[in-house]
C-alpha cells in the first residue's frame, strides 16, 4: 500500500501526518524543526512514502536540501496554491495543516515549485540587506528633513556629501537639535558604510559572473537589475518557455472568464516583487532616459503613445523579463534591431 506525508513547519517544531493510498491517517507526530529530527522521523514510520509535500517558506529550502540528500521523495509545494486548498477548513492548526498537505500528496493536487540553489540563495541574502540598508538610509534623511523643518529649517537639495554638513549647520545653536542630528547622522554614517560595503559587494559579484555581464549587453539592465534576475531563476531551464517569465513574475494582467463575462485587470503581482521592481526600473531608464534601446524602445515608445507611459513601461518590463531569459538559455547579446528580442550569438 502506498504511503503519503505533509510536513507543517514552524519555527520550532514541526507537525507531520501519514495518510495511507484510502486517505486513511496512519500516523502524526510533532518533531523539532531541524533535518535530522525530520529524517529520523519518516526513515521511523517503517512504510515506503511514496511523496512528501513541504510548503515554501522560511525554513523549507533548507529543510527541503537536506531531505533531498537522504534520497527522500520530498516536494516543496506552492504556498498560494496551499492556501488555497486548505482554505476550505473550518479550523486551522499545525496538525490539520500537515493533513491537508498529506492528501493534496495523495491526491496530486499540488504545484512544485523551485528550490533555489545554495549559491543564488546567499546572493539573494546580500540583494535583500542592500536594500534594507539603502531604506533605512532614506528614512533617516528623511526624518531629519522632517524635524528640522518643524523649526522652520529647511535642508534643501543635498549630495551624499554635503548632507551632513547641511545638517550640522542648520542644528547649530540649537543643543536639543543638535544632539538629535549628532545621534542620527552617526547612525547615517554607518549605515552608508555598511551600504558601500555591499554594493561593492555586488558589483564584485556581477563582474565575476559571466550570465550577469551577458545579460547587462541589454539596454537599461545594469549589475543590480541583471543579478537579481539571476538569482531570482536561478535555472533557466525550469521554464519550458521564455514566455512563461513574465508571468511567472506577475507582469502579465489577471483574466476573469466566466460565461458571458471576460474580463482582464491589471497585472498579477505574483512572484518575486524585488524582479519586478528592478525590471520596471529599466524600462523606466530605457523610456525616460536618452540611451540606445533599439527597436525594443521604438517598440515600447509606440506603445506609450497609445495606451500611457505607465502600461508601456509595465509592457516593456515584461517583454524584458522574456528577453533576458531567452539571452540567458541562447548564450545570446542583445540585438538592437529586433523588437522581438531576437540576440545575435556571443563570441
Amino acid at each position: 500500500m502506498k504511503h503519503y506525508a505533509g510536513i507543517d513547519v514552524s519555527l520550532n517544531s514541526s507537525s507531520v501526518c501519514v495518510v495511507d493510498e484510502s486517505g486513511k491517517i496512519v500516523r502524526e507526530v510533532k518533531v523539532a524543526s531541524e533535518p535530522v529530527a525530520l529524517i529520523h522521523c519518516i526513515q521511523s514510520f517503517g512504510v515506503r512514502v511514496e511523496r512528501i509535500g513541504l510548503e515554501a517558506g522560511p525554513l523549507s529550502q533548507w529543510l527541503y536540501g537536506a531531505l533531498r540528500e537522504c534520497e527522500l521523495p520530498v516536494e516543496l509545494l506552492e504556498t498560494r496554491h496551499v492556501k488555497a486548498a486548505l482554505s476550505a477548513m473550518p479550523v486551522k492548526t499545525d496538525r490539520n495543516d500537515a493533513r491537508g498537505l498529506a492528501q493534496l500528496m495523495r491526491l496530486g493536487w499540488f504545484r512544485p515549485v523551485h528550490c533555489k540553489s545554495m549559491a543564488a540563495q546567499e546572493v539573494r541574502a546580500l540583494l535583500t540587506a542592500r536594500k534594507l540598508v539603502q531604506s533605512k538610509l532614506y528614512d533617516i534623511e528623511m526624518s531629519l528633513r522632517g524635524i528640522l523643518r518643524g523649526f522652520g529649517l529647511k535642508v534643501g537639495p543635498t549630495t551624499s556629501r554635503s548632507f551632513a554638513a547641511r545638517i550640522n549647520h542648520l542644528a547649530a545653536g540649537h543643543p536639543s537639535l543638535e544632539m538629535v542630528a549628532e545621534a542620527l547622522l552617526s547612525t547615517h554614517a554607518a549605515a552608508l558604510c555598511a551600504f558601500k560595503n555591499l554594493e561593492k559587494n555586488v558589483r564584485q559579484i556581477s563582474r565575476a559572473d559571466a550570465r550577469v555581464r551577458l545579460l547587462m549587453s541589454a539596454p537599461g539592465v545594469g549589475p543590480l537589475v541583471a543579478l537579481t534576475y539571476v538569482s531570482a531563476i536561478d535555472d533557466p531551464k525550469r521554464f519550458t518557455s521564455s514566455k512563461r517569465v513574465g508571468a511567472h513574475f506577475g507582469l502579465t494582467p489577471k483574466k476573469y472568464q466566466s460565461g458571458e463575462t471576460d474580463i482582464s485587470g491589471r497585472i498579477s503581482k505574483i512572484g518575486d516583487s524585488s524582479v519586478r521592481a528592478v525590471l520596471y526600473e529599466a524600462a523606466h531608464i530605457i523610456l525616460t532616459r536618452p540611451i540606445h534601446g533599439g527597436a525594443l524602445k521604438s517598440w515600447a515608445m509606440r506603445l506609450a503613445k497609445r495606451a500611457g507611459m505607465k502600461k508601456a513601461k509595465v509592457a516593456l518590463a515584461r517583454k524584458l523579463a522574456v528577453v533576458l531569459h531567452r539571452m540567458w538559455v541562447s548564450t545570446s547579446i542583445f540585438d538592437f534591431e529586433k523588437a522581438n528580442g531576437c540576440m545575435h550569438a556571443a563570441a
